[in-house]
Formats: C-alpha cells, sequence, structure tokens
C-alpha cells in the first residue's frame, strides 16, 4: 500500500492544489465543526513538509482555546492580542512570521518551533478562531504558503 504522505507533490503549488481537492471532498456535507477540524489539521499534517505542529484554536471571549491538532501537546488558551495566534486575531489578518524568535511577545509553546503562519477563521464575517502552523525551519513558510492555507481555510469556512 502507497504512503499517503508520498502522494503530495514537493511542488509547492501542486500541492496545495491536491490538498484543497481532497478537503472539499473530505468536508462535503459534514457540518460538525470539531470533526471537520480534526480531519483538516490531519490533513494538513500529511500534507505538508516540514512542519511540527498544525492545529486550531477556537475564539471564546477574547481568549483563543485550543482545538483539534497535530503534534507535541500545546499551550491551551493564548489571550486575544498575545503571540503569534492572538496577534493574528486582534489584526484580522494572517502572520507569517520568519522566525518566531524574533517576534514580540512570542508564545513558545514547543522551543523547536522556528518560524510559524496563522490564519484567522471567520463564521458569518467574525473571527471564530485561527488555523496554526508551526515549523522547526526558519523561513519555512512564503507567499505560497499564505496563498493556499488562506484558501484551505476558505474551504473550510465554507463547510460551516
Amino acid at each position: 500500500m502507497q504512503e499517503l504522505d508520498s502522494i503530495y507533490p514537493n511542488d509547492k503549488k501542486e500541492c496545495y492544489q491536491l490538498l484543497h481537492a481532497q478537503m472539499i471532498a473530505l468536508l462535503e456535507n459534514e457540518f460538525y465543526l470539531i470533526s471537520n477540524l480534526s480531519n483538516v489539521s490531519s490533513l494538513l499534517n500529511l500534507a505538508l513538509k516540514d512542519i511540527n505542529w498544525v492545529g486550531f484554536y477556537l475564539l471564546e471571549e477574547n481568549v483563543l482555546h485550543l482545538g483539534p491538532f497535530q503534534g507535541k501537546p500545546a499551550c491551551t488558551h493564548i489571550p486575544v492580542g498575545r503571540g503569534v495566534c492572538g496577534t493574528a486575531v486582534s489584526e484580522g489578518r494572517t502572520q507569517l512570521v520568519a522566525d518566531v524568535h524574533a517576534f514580540p511577545g512570542h508564545i513558545a509553546c514547543d522551543c523547536a518551533s522556528n518560524s510559524e503562519i496563522v490564519i484567522p477563521i471567520r463564521k458569518d464575517g467574525r473571527i471564530i478562531g485561527v488555523l496554526d502552523i508551526d515549523s522547526p525551519s526558519i523561513g519555512r513558510f512564503d507567499a505560497t504558503d499564505r496563498e493556499g492555507l488562506e484558501e484551505a481555510v476558505r474551504i473550510l469556512e465554507a463547510s460551516f
């Protein structure tokens, strides 16, 4: 049997195209948020190379609470405005951080993480959480990742 992660192309754009098609099929007629977040975190973990954590934080009363994820144990709550995740919520936009150690107020849940990308997730126009992905490599994420992951979040949002 072929290993699932070996089906993902090394070319990032091609990888995201395949990932998006798989997400659409996986989320079709599925409406339970926690199940969808769980499956998407697993799929992203399989598809993306050179990452060490991928998951979701869900927003409730100005605090992000840990949701479904793949990786080592993580911070369980993050106040809005703190760290990369909290900044993504307070600014309402994707945070792409090449070196988390240079990010003011970075919260180090895993000292092996060196770069991070965080994308806000919206429902009915308001932020309900974030997609958070870490890498042990400095500069791992680029504009292609931003575009591909923002599209992945749009696909996820369409399932709500």
